[in-house]
């Protein structure tokens, strides 16, 4: 929603020196956000256990964290226009530490609702920061090494996932967590819950304290970029490019991406528990979820070599392809092929989302900004996927319900092979100002 004016700091001496160190932080608060985020997959299960919910009630925490990509994608544009970028950074890890906090309370009034507060708010304090850190890693540096240092920052994103996935399984789905007794109502039931949740919330306050240091440090260096001036995409005309049925396209495929994969990390942990597949217990399980987000980590690393030898949209549509057969078999196998399958899906996720980003962008030019904006507006998928697929597990079993992210991956392939098969004309060549990191 925002672009950077200028250069930014020009690399050599000491403001070589000071831009090098502020990008070791920046690729820090990637590696920060990216964890908070993926560590909604393993609260799913410690909440739906402890507050007796059906898979589309635990689901509405993904439904509140990411809802606040559509509300406050564009408002945060408009607030990182006159705040600049440090003071937006300050704000945005202000918010999400204050949401980390509210998880206290939510814990020990033993209230489902008041956890659904904190993760709204976690996930506004992330959508400003998403605003925020990518158009600025391009300003700290020259221009023509901009697109290895987004990539250097997608690579830590992902490592923060799967580090913060895996350590989460054991702080929050570790031994200490036992099977509910049978019979608590009332006063013993609030005690119980609010027993077992604070290991949720000590998680959280932990991590408001490391965002509240991060959040010094940049306040602390506020002038680092001294003028350097945000520039404000405009709002007006930014749907009637939808009229664009290559960016309309891409704009359903990264709403699908994002509900088919969060949708898969949100039931995978109930799902490995399932005699069914493996029948773990559910710290095992939670490590088990690490290996999905892991696998995307190293299809990353691999894929900017495949994608230079398989064009971008014919490697989307083979992924996704891909991974409509991995959730067939799942469903329709059992113990290891039907537990491994799934996790062997988040390999094939890796490329999705920066190759559906740039082939819906491709020949936008000046307008490249505000097709980031609806792009990134997408994200919601992230709400409404996963909430479709708790519903349909409630409905007809968890096998059943991965028939919901098949169709979104089929959407993705369609994609991949519209974005291989239609060529942008010569005359519009892309011209990236900015790209969004998700994870």
């Amino acid at each position: 929603m925002v672009s950077v004016a200028g250069q930014g700091p020009q690399a050599g001496g000491g403001a070589g020196k000071q831009s090098f160190g502020l990008l070791v932080i920046v690729v820090a608060v990637f590696f920060l956000f990216g964890g908070i985020t993926n560590l909604n997959d393993v609260l799913i299960p410690k909440l739906k256990g402890l507050f007796d919910l059906n898979y589309a009630q635990s689901m509405l925490v993904q439904f509140a964290f990411f809802t606040s990509y559509a509300i406050f994608s564009i408002p945060a544009g408009m607030l990182m226009k006159k705040l600049g970028y440090f003071r937006g950074i300050v704000l945005g890890f202000a918010i999400m530490a204050a949401g980390c906090l509210l998880f206290l309370p939510a814990a020990y009034s033993s209230i489902y609702w008041g956890f659904l507060a904190a993760l709204f708010m976690v996930g506004g304090g992330i959508t400003l920061l998403q605003v925020a850190v990518n158009p600025l890693i391009i300003s700290l540096g020259p221009p023509q090494s901009a697109h290895s240092r987004l990539t250097f920052a997608q690579f830590f994103n992902s490592v923060g996932v799967f580090l913060m996935v895996r350590f989460g399984a054991e702080l929050i789905l570790g031994e200490e967590a036992a099977p509910m007794p049978e019979g608590l109502s009332g006063a013993s039931l609030r005690a119980y819950q609010a027993q077992e949740t604070s290991v949720i919330a000590h998680t959280y306050i932990g991590l408001a304290i490391v965002l509240v240091l991060i959040a010094a440090f940049f306040w602390w260096k506020r002038g680092l970029l001294g003028d350097q001036k945000v520039e404000e995409t405009k709002v007006e005309g930014t749907f009637a490019l939808l009229k664009r049925p290559r960016l309309a396209f891409g704009v359903l495929g990264i709403f699908v991406y994002v509900g088919a994969e969060v949708a898969i990390a949100s039931l995978m942990i109930n799902y490995l528990e399932d005699t069914r597949t493996l029948g773990l217990d559910p710290r095992s399980a939670g490590v088990m979820l690490s290996y999905y987000w892991l696998g995307a980590l190293i299809g990353r690393m691999l894929g900017g070599f495949l994608l230079r030898i398989i064009k971008p949209g014919l490697l989307l549509a083979i992924f996704g392809c891909i991974n409509i057969v991995l959730l067939a078999i799942s469903a329709n196998t059992s113990g290891e092929m039907a537990g491994y399958s799934i996790v062997a899906i988040g390999l094939f996720n890796s490329i999705m989302f920066p190759t559906i980003f740039s082939l819906a962008t491709e020949g936008l030019n000046e307008q490249a900004p505000q097709a980031s904006g609806l792009l990134c507006t997408a994200i919601v998928g992230g709400a409404l996927v996963p909430l479709a697929t708790g519903a349909m597990a409630d409905a007809a079993g968890l096998a059943m319900a991965l028939v919901i992210p098949a169709i979104c991956y089929g959407v993705i392939a369609a994609f991949g092979i519209y974005g291989w098969r239609n060529k942008v004309a010569p005359e519009e060549p892309f011209i990236p100002e900015e790209r969004p990191v998700f994870e």
